[in-house]
């Protein structure tokens, strides 16, 4: 059976303000650390931006390289990485 895995929120389910981390935790030894934390820039991101984001790395940064793995033209995939440019710019980068 396939398991399911869990997705970490970026907003509220109530309002859409951007979550914080509150809690982490060491499975190994119980210790526990407590506060108001930011998440990481890139956690911040969805999951479909992070994978852009792994893939361009993968690619080394060819955006040619990424037009032809994700089938669209390379104006495509250079609106999609200004656009990310934006969003980074935008929420701390």
């Amino acid at each position: 059976m396939c398991e399911v895995k869990k997705r970490l929120p970026l907003h509220c389910p109530a309002c859409e303000a951007p979550l914080k981390v509150g809690r982490l935790f060491c499975e190994q030894c119980d210790t526990e650390v407590c506060g108001d934390f930011e998440l990481p820039l890139l956690a911040r991101l969805s999951e479909k931006e992070q994978r852009f984001i792994l893939d361009f790395v993968k690619s080394s940064g060819s955006l040619k390289d990424m037009a032809k793995n994700m089938g669209v033209s390379y104006p495509t995939v250079r609106n999609i990485l200004d656009d990310l440019i934006e969003k980074l710019i935008q929420i701390g980068l």
